[in-house]
């Protein structure tokens, strides 16, 4: 399983997908991770932590891996890139983390 949850007070979210954040800007979308099914098989798990640029009208520029096991990386910054963010006057940089849980 892959839960998504954020930061206290900003956003919890429960599904095939786990994630946390401890982003700045507000989220207004999520795209939850798809469990690779590798992993799925394996029931394996993995927090997978993902530096995101963020243009100032709050589409995603860039995703980084910075940590975490390669079956998911490319599903976090994939799902990560379609992620929507509230406005800014600038560019942002955030590090979010993403945990995967094997069901």
């Amino acid at each position: 399983m892959v839960v998504l949850a954020l930061s206290p007070g900003l956003f919890m979210w429960t599904g095939p997908a786990q994630a946390q954040d401890h982003a700045e800007r507000k989220v207004v979308s999520r795209v939850a991770p798809v469990y690779p099914d590798l992993a799925k098989r394996r029931h394996v798990g993995s927090v997978v932590k993902v530096v995101v640029v963020i243009r100032a009208n709050g589409t995603v520029k860039s995703t980084k891996a910075v940590g975490g096991n390669p079956v998911f990386i490319e599903s976090a910054t994939d799902a990560l890139g379609k992620w929507k963010f509230e406005a800014a006057s600038e560019e942002t940089t955030e590090v979010l983390q993403l945990t995967f849980e094997p069901r």
